[in-house]
């Protein structure tokens, strides 16, 4: 669980994050959750966006692939959502 200080520090370094990962029309599949844990696991911030035609809201597949690959969401705006996880060896220091 992130503090509000650290959730700020991570808002911080994800403004010029570019968007690595997309949730279409088929949703939250096995293939997005896999993605979204390599993603993690060699950048432990990314960024993902929520099409408009997805069955799910921006906060509903930040919630359900943070739960399914235990990360922490940092922040949701729109149809864009921040996902952290940290590493053994952390590049982040929060």
């Amino acid at each position: 669980m992130l503090s509000s200080k650290q959730r700020a520090q991570l808002r911080g370094f994800a403004n010029d994050l570019p968007t690595i990962l997309q949730v279409g029309k088929g949703g939250v599949t096995d293939t997005v959750y896999r993605q979204a844990d390599e993603a993690l696991t060699a950048r432990e911030l990314i960024k993902l966006r929520v099409l408009e035609n997805a069955p799910v809201t921006a906060r509903e597949a930040a919630e359900e692939i943070a739960a399914r690959v235990s990360a922490d969401v940092v922040q949701v705006i729109g149809t864009r959502a921040v996902l952290f996880r940290a590493n053994k060896e952390s590049s982040f220091a929060i």
